[in-house]
C-alpha cells in the first residue's frame, strides 16, 4: 500500500522524495449504539483497515489533496490561509475541518502540504471512515508539525471539527476507537467521562464477521441529528424530576420509575434505548470477562432488536441481514453497527459455521431484497502510525 502512494505521489507532484506516509484505522463497534452522545458506554474495537496517507510539506501555503477513491476529481486545491467548509471541497472538507480545529486551539500550520490518500474502507459502510481520515490527519499534523497533543487530543480534535465544521453531530466513540486502538483489543469506553480499559478480544473458535448491505448510509443528510436532539429533549425532561447529568446515568429501574417525565411516546422510546443499551453494554463487557460469550451474544442481538425498534434507526435490508444471521447455527450474536440507516451488520460466528453463514445469509439476502451483500473475516488493529 505504501509503495502504491508513492507511485501516485510521484506522478501527480513530481517526486516522492522526502514523503511521509500515515495510517489510521476504522472501527467496528461490538455494542453500545447511540450511546456515545447519551453519556453511555460504548465498545468499538480498531480494524486493520482504514485510512493511508502520504504527505509532504510544501514552502508556501498552499494545500493539495487527491485520493485515489475519487481520482476523477484529481486534485483539489486551497490554502492554509483560507480554511472553510465548502460543497466544492467535496471529501477534504473532512481533513481541512481538522487543521481549522487544530488551529482553533493554536496549533497553527506555517506551510502548506501535498497529500494523496487511499482508503480501504467501503464507503458508507458505517466503518468509520471519515473518523479514520480525521484521525489520520491530526496524527500526521502531530508528527508533522511537531504539536504537543496525544492521541485522546486527536479524537477530541476530530469529533470537534465533525460537529463543527462538517455539521455532523456525532460522539466521541469513532474517533476514539480509532485513535487509541489496540490490536486484539476491544476499548471499554465510558463517553461521559472519558475513562477506558482494553477488555481483550480472543474469541477462542469464533470470528468476528461484518456484513455489508451495501445500502450507502449518509448521516449528514439522515435522522441521526434528529436523534440526538430527541435524547436532549428527553433528558431535560428527566432532569425535572431526578437529577441526572446524562441519560447513561440511569439504571433501567430508575427509568422506569421516571419515563412518564418524558411527554412524548417517540421521545420516551429513544430515551430508552440510551438507557437499556448503555446497561447492555455494561453486561457484555462483563460476560465477556467471565468468558460467557454466549449471553455477550444475546445482548447483541437484544441491541439489534433496540436499535430497530426503539430507536429506529435499521432498516429493512439490515433488519434481513439480522434475522437470516439468527437463523444459522454457529452464529453467536448479530446486530447493526454504525450510526445506522444503511450500513453493517457485526456478527460473532463460530469457526466451522463461517462458510455457511456466507452462503446462507448472502443467499437469503439477494432473494429478499434482490441486492448483493459483502462480508469481511475481520481483525482488531492498532491505532494511528506511521508506516
Amino acid at each position: 500500500m505504501k509503495e502504491k502512494l508513492l507511485e501516485k505521489f510521484k506522478e501527480l507532484y513530481g517526486s516522492a522524495d522526502g514523503v511521509s506516509v500515515y495510517f489510521a484505522p476504522g472501527r467496528v463497534n461490538m455494542i453500545g449504539e447511540h450511546t456515545d452522545y447519551n453519556g453511555g458506554h460504548v465498545f468499538p474495537c480498531a480494524l486493520t483497515i482504514g485510512t493511508y496517507m502520504a504527505v509532504k510539506k510544501r514552502e508556501d501555503h498552499k494545500l493539495r489533496f487527491y485520493s485515489m477513491n475519487f481520482d476523477s476529481l484529481g486534485v483539489l486545491e486551497s490554502s492554509i490561509d483560507d480554511i472553510k467548509p465548502e460543497d466544492a471541497a467535496e471529501w477534504t472538507n473532512y481533513p481541512k475541518g481538522v487543521m481549522w480545529a487544530f488551529a482553533g486551539r493554536g496549533f497553527t500550520m506555517d506551510c502548506g502540504l501535498d497529500m494523496v490518500l487511499y482508503g480501504n474502507i467501503p464507503a458508507g459502510s458505517g466503518l468509520s471512515s471519515s473518523a479514520s481520515l480525521e484521525v489520520a490527519t491530526g496524527f500526521m499534523l502531530k508528527q508533522e508539525y511537531g504539536f504537543d497533543v496525544s492521541n485522546i487530543d486527536i479524537a477530541l480534535i476530530g469529533q470537534y471539527s465533525e460537529n463543527n465544521f462538517n455539521g455532523m453531530n456525532c460522539g466521541i466513540m469513532d474517533q476514539f476507537a480509532s485513535a487509541m486502538g489496540k490490536k486484539d483489543n476491544a476499548i471499554f469506553l465510558n463517553t461521559a467521562d472519558l475513562s477506558y480499559e482494553y477488555a481483550p478480544l480472543v474469541l477462542d473458535g469464533a470470528k468476528i464477521l461484518i456484513t455489508n448491505s451495501n445500502v450507502k448510509h449518509k448521516l449528514v443528510d439522515s435522522k441521526y441529528n434528529e436523534r440526538r436532539n430527541e435524547c436532549e429533549t428527553a433528558l431535560k425532561e428527566l432532569q425535572e424530576v431526578i437529577g441526572i447529568k446524562t441519560l447513561g446515568d440511569l439504571s433501567e429501574e430508575q427509568f422506569e420509575t421516571y419515563q412518564s417525565a418524558i411527554k412524548d411516546e417517540v421521545r420516551r422510546k429513544r430515551a430508552k434505548h440510551a438507557v437499556y443499551e448503555n446497561q447492555r453494554t455494561i453486561q457484555a463487557v462483563d460476560a465477556l470477562k467471565k468468558n460467557d460469550i454466549g449471553l455477550f451474544g444475546r445482548l447483541m442481538n437484544a441491541s439489534h432488536v433496540s436499535l430497530r425498534d426503539d430507536y429506529e434507526v435499521s432498516c429493512e435490508e439490515i433488519d434481513v441481514l439480522a434475522e437470516e444471521a439468527w437463523k444459522v447455527d454457529g452464529v453467536i450474536g448479530s446486530r447493526i453497527t454504525g450510526g445506522g440507516f444503511g450500513g453493517c451488520t457485526v456478527s460473532i460466528v463460530k469457526d466451522e459455521a463461517v462458510d455457511t453463514f456466507i452462503s446462507q445469509v448472502g443467499a437469503a439476502y439477494e432473494k429478499r431484497v434482490g441486492k448483493k451483500a459483502d462480508f469481511y473475516v475481520v481483525d482488531i488493529g492498532n491505532g494511528p502510525s506511521v508506516l
